[in-house]
């Protein structure tokens, strides 16, 4: 219960004036409830709207637990019919965020709601340079950077980091403010930035992750299909935020896929990883795989559960028969896009059962050819 504490302190709110001078008046209130003050005065006019839109504030204000900073609405709570959190505590300063997020997933029902609020890395970004110039800002970005962004992630610094900061300083990309989340049991309905902030809402699914281990480290192993439909570890360098793997079906969801057959507009990805993606460097370890057997140099990719599941059920049977491979077919057959990434696949499988033996050496020295003359870019 010491993470829900974080929510606020126990208290009742204090009396809160509700002035029609402060834009409030545009919100068109009867008589606003203590629930409805509060949120008023912690936030404004936009925030107040966007909570609404997820939650009924006047006809369920007494099965909803509030806090903020400075304020909470918890004693007057009936949490055997709790149906919402809205935390607008900033959650970058929260002791262990995993543990807080399991927390109010033990509070909340199937189906509850929680709404939260974070500075993410990229508007921390922003606040420095409008706070210290272009010229003061490139250097503090750079020193807060490695102080709070490299330190933290390296195993034997990370402790002495934990005491100068008090475990209250997290710095979050936008993908792990919302990939923690899911990790702890919640889907994400919606986040939107407002007022140099993103705010989030989450639903309660299921219970908090507990076979996965989710790591900061720059070499990944991304659960993927091999031969067989057995799962495998595919090693790669860390191309993407930390906690990304729990947002893909998210993601999909949002922007759908590109024209490569990846995730489109996918805020998960770093902006060393694009470059990184581009020269193909995250593709490396899978040397890794090649030694131990589970991919050969040319064969289908090794495409994650969500992807392989909404492959046609022919090719799901047929991709399954082979190991998947480091050089992927189109590359070979120049085409990248959704639907033809596919199709060279089905190609490729078939001259591999006329030809088995000198189908991938022909496939191979093709593959090369084309990303040496530039015929073909990594997605």
């Amino acid at each position: 219960m010491q993470y829900i504490h974080e929510l606020g302190e126990k208290k009742h709110l204090k009396s809160v004036t509700y002035s029609k001078d402060q834009g409030s008046a545009e919100i068109k209130l009867s008589t606003p409830n203590d629930l409805q003050k509060a949120i008023l005065t912690e936030s404004n006019k936009e925030v107040f709207d966007y909570i609404s839109s997820h939650l009924d504030l006047e006809k369920n204000f007494k099965s909803i637990l509030f806090s903020s900073r400075t304020k909470s609405y918890i004693d007057n709570v009936d949490f055997n019919n709790l149906k919402a959190i809205i935390n607008l505590k900033q959650i970058n300063h929260i002791h262990n965020l995993n543990n807080h997020y399991r927390a109010v997933n033990k509070l909340l029902p199937d189906a509850g709601i929680y709404i939260g609020k974070a500075e993410t890395y990229h508007l921390r970004n922003d606040r420095l340079y409008r706070d210290f110039g272009k010229i003061f800002g490139t250097l503090i970005h750079f020193i807060d950077f490695i102080f709070n962004r490299v330190i933290p992630r390296i195993s034997f610094l990370e402790k002495i980091y934990d005491l100068v900061t008090f475990k209250s300083v997290h710095v979050l990309s936008r993908a792990e403010v919302l990939g923690r989340l899911v990790f702890c049991g919640f889907d994400i309905i919606e986040f939107k930035e407002i007022d140099k902030m993103v705010y989030f809402v989450g639903i309660k699914t299921k219970e908090p992750i507990t076979n996965s281990s989710p790591s900061y480290n720059p070499l990944i192993k991304l659960q993927r299909i091999g031969k067989g439909g057995k799962i495998i570890g595919v090693f790669k360098f860390r191309t993407m935020h930390p906690y990304s793997e729990f947002l893909q079906n998210f993601v999909i969801r949002l922007n759908g896929y590109n024209s490569a057959g990846k995730p489109a507009n996918d805020f998960r990805v770093t902006a060393w990883g694009k470059v990184m993606r581009k020269f193909w460097f995250d593709e490396v370890p899978q040397i890794i795989n090649l030694l131990k057997g589970e991919m050969k140099l040319v064969g289908v990719r090794p495409l994650s559960k969500v992807r392989f599941n909404e492959m046609p059920i022919e090719v799901q049977r047929a991709r399954i028969k082979y190991k998947p491979g480091c050089f992927p077919p189109y590359v070979a057959l120049c085409m990248p896009d959704e639907k033809q990434n596919i199709e060279a696949e089905i190609i490729y499988m078939k001259e591999l059962e006329e030809h088995p033996y000198t189908t991938d050496i022909k496939y191979l020295f093709k593959s090369l050819y084309n990303i040496l003359t530039n015929k073909i870019r990594s997605a």
